[in-house]
């Protein structure tokens, strides 16, 4: 499969291909000469507020559906670079390339995780 998710300090893989950190933030306590990823994308994670949210740090955290719901919309209003990007991916994709999608070690369960929001998003090649 050319596109992949997992978290950041999962074991690298033979076939991961690019791998691409879609965090906001950059993980703490990485050297850069260590950094298991090729590529740092952080317009490809959530905002900060709604991170936070989801995170209830000022408020009750909001659920998943409303979640995913305001994420989707994040890439959608994404701004300029951020959607070229995700047009290079999906070409690179399509070209057969492997990729492989990188989110925070805190993100446990894929299901709950915007790296498998923003797959999808890749592989049509437009948020």
């Amino acid at each position: 499969m050319p596109l992949q998710t997992k978290r950041w300090d999962d074991p690298i893989g033979e076939g991961d291909g690019l791998r691409v950190l879609i965090c906001r933030y950059r993980p703490r306590g990485v050297r850069k000469e260590n950094e298991p990823w090729d590529l740092w994308a952080p317009d490809l994670g959530p905002s900060r507020p709604l991170l936070a949210a989801y995170q209830g740090k000022d408020a009750p955290s909001i659920g998943w559906p409303e979640y995913e719901r305001r994420y989707l919309a994040e890439m959608k209003a994404a701004p300029p670079l951020a959607r070229t990007l995700i047009r290079e991916l999906h070409e690179r994709v399509g070209r057969g390339e492997r990729i492989t999608l990188l989110c925070s070690s805190a993100c446990v369960d894929p299901a709950r995780c915007h790296r498998t929001l923003l797959a999808p998003i890749v592989e049509r090649g437009a948020a």
